[in-house]
């Protein structure tokens, strides 16, 4: 005999996680009321508190990266350019 899984969206385990981390219900209230294993809840309850030091940090630091990328990429297209004017005139065009 199978079982059927159910898949939930990111959204609903968000909402899930906090509640248990408000600590508003007990464990067993919140798996009573969202019939779910209470290690699931436990679970995305980690999951969330695990991931949260990205919503801060993680785009401060990939916004970091894409602007030395940028510099790069400037000094890049600006060497480029130099090459190009001096071909140009080297072959008068």
């Amino acid at each position: 005999m199978s079982k059927n899984r159910r898949n939930h969206s990111a959204s609903f385990k968000a909402r899930v996680a906090l509640e248990a981390i408000k600590g508003e219900k007990t464990m067993s209230e919140l798996s009573s009321f969202y019939t779910l294993h209470p290690a699931q809840i436990q679970k995305w309850k980690k999951q969330l508190l695990e991931g949260s030091k990205d919503v801060f940090g993680a785009s401060e630091k990939e916004r970091r990266h894409y602007e030395s990328e940028e510099k790069e990429l400037h000094a890049k297209i600006g060497q480029l350019t130099m090459e190009r004017d001096f071909l140009s005139k080297a072959f008068g065009r």
